[in-house]
């Protein structure tokens, strides 16, 4: 039996979108702690500091994985710019 199925476009399937954003995003999370458990096995000896070391790490994962995924859904990552300064003269 054959179905008479449109194509979605690429650019419009947010199905897929999403799953490639949550599939990244589980990857760069995992990849990402266990790097930073490593290097705080590696070069630490505190527990506290071993820890935080995971934490840089799976912060560094998510942020990545967060710039990537409103690449693929054509938005991009707030941007912090300084304020201009105000003369008052």
């Amino acid at each position: 039996m054959v179905e008479n199925r449109a194509e979605i476009p690429e650019k419009y399937d947010l199905n897929a979108k999403w799953d490639a954003c949550v599939d990244l995003s589980v990857h760069r999370f995992v990849y990402s702690s266990f790097t930073g458990g490593f290097v705080g096995l590696l070069f630490f000896r505190s527990p506290v500091t071993r820890w935080a070391s995971v934490a840089f790490g799976v912060g560094v994962g998510i942020g990545s994985a967060y710039s990537e995924c409103a690449k693929k859904f054509n938005t991009s990552a707030p941007k912090l710019t300084p304020l201009p300064e105000v003369s008052w003269r």
